[in-house]
């Protein structure tokens, strides 16, 4: 997970740290990151918005495919031994209830975005949109056809989907503007 392709890699070389030390801090970092997220909530239309996608986008697109998996890996662990990492808690009924088909797509979302990191569709705000818009959309049809299973299809669309469109745009945005021009700056 020593990927100097990554951004992560290129903005804290972190020289003379073992590799494995380096993944297990960033790990961390990133599970903090992800709790202090789903936490606070931010003034939106229709409904109020987490920035957690945004920090898994951002997660993703930093640390690539294998260091971003294995965080939000370590991030469901963590809630499933019952520390307080979700939204409202923790538990393993939390990897079973409404929104666990969100949680897992999130984990999926961040290898495949990780996985366009590491060919370096972080560099190009052209390149950014797509992986980002993928893994986005991988949340949703996770988070959707989990959800749909408890509550129905079109109650799940209605629900888990149409009220966070503007605000996962906004999100999208926001890392599709954050990412290359932290790569223009540190390739200065």
């Amino acid at each position: 997970m020593d990927n100097n392709s990554t951004l992560i890699n290129n903005l804290l070389p972190l020289k003379g740290v073992k590799t494995y030390i380096k993944n297990i801090l960033l790990i961390l970092f990133g599970t903090l990151l992800l709790t202090v997220s789903s936490k606070i909530q931010v003034p939106f239309w229709p409904v109020p918005m987490t920035m957690q996608t945004f920090v898994v986008l951002i997660i993703a697109m930093a640390y690539g495919w294998k260091l971003s998996f294995l965080t939000l890996v370590a991030y469901l662990i963590e809630g499933a031994l019952g520390l307080p990492v979700f939204a409202k808690g923790g538990g393993l009924l939390y990897l079973t209830g409404p929104t666990a088909g969100y949680l897992y797509g999130m984990t999926i979302a961040a290898a495949v975005i990780g996985y366009f990191a590491d060919l370096g569709y972080g560099k190009s705000i052209i390149k950014c949109i797509m992986p980002l818009l993928l893994g986005t959309i991988i949340i949703f049809i996770c988070g959707i056809g989990y959800l749909s299973s408890i509550i129905g299809f079109e109650k799940a669309i209605v629900a888990g989907l149409l009220p966070f469109i503007p605000s996962e745009l906004f999100k999208i945005a926001l890392a599709v503007f954050i990412i290359p021009t932290i790569w223009k700056y540190i390739q200065k």
